[in-house]
């Protein structure tokens, strides 16, 4: 039996993050009108049928490791520009790897980001390993994701919120990698919600959703017509 809807109610937006907005560009980012993030809620109904999918996917599944490579390497490309020395052409972020959940909210988080720390919640301590990522590789996606998925949108780890992030940092992932992407955080966070009621994580995979479900337009804007 499905979990009770997300609230209606979306948690505050916050002004992102401008220098993670610029890097973002910098990197080639498709992104769309900074505006539509604060108005980005999840369906419920696509969010239901998301966590269907992922649910009854099995672990892993050797046709998505084109995709997951992909991924992969556009990660590290990301997280290597969010770290690298800014007199070099990075963005000078210092991310530390952390044994316990460093922040009770994307407030918390934001602020140090701020200031260009970062601390991230080591992928070895949850208990629950990628079947493709290591947790090296999952620790650098933790991290970009927070600073390019919720910082430079201005949205925080509520269920809308993370519907925004994942828009926001799909465009800064080839199509293909983003099928990965799609998995890791749609999926994940419609497993979460819809089938765990928001309590446990799901068990992590490395498999490929349905082609929908990576498309950006699939995305509810509040206000959008048509």
């Amino acid at each position: 039996m499905l979990a009770p809807t997300p609230s209606t109610v979306a948690a505050p937006p916050f002004e992102p993050v401008a220098y993670l907005v610029d890097g973002a560009r910098r990197l080639g980012s498709r992104a769309r009108d900074a505006v539509a993030y604060p108005r980005v809620r999840l369906d419920p109904v696509l969010g239901g049928a998301i966590a269907s999918a992922y649910m009854t996917a099995p672990s892993r599944d050797e046709g998505a490791f084109a995709a997951y490579a992909a991924f992969c390497a556009q990660t590290v490309r990301q997280y290597h520009f969010l770290v690298g020395r800014v007199e070099f052409g990075g963005l000078g972020v210092a991310v530390r790897i952390v044994d316990d959940d460093p922040y009770p909210d994307a407030e918390a988080m934001v602020e140090e980001v701020r200031r260009r720390r970062l601390r991230v919640f080591a992928s070895a301590a949850t208990g629950n390993p990628h079947p493709y990522l290591s947790d090296g590789e999952n620790d650098m996606f933790r991290a970009v994701h927070d600073a390019f998925g919720h910082a430079a949108s201005g949205r925080g780890f509520d269920p809308h919120g993370e519907e925004a992030a994942w828009l926001k940092h799909s465009a800064m992932y080839s199509p293909l990698a983003r099928r990965a992407l799609t998995t890791e955080v749609r999926g994940q966070t419609c497993a979460q919600l819809f089938h765990y009621g928001g309590g446990r994580f799901p068990e992590q995979k490395a498999v490929l959703l349905s082609r929908r479900f990576s498309d950006p337009r699939s995305v509810r804007v509040d206000g959008d017509v048509g």
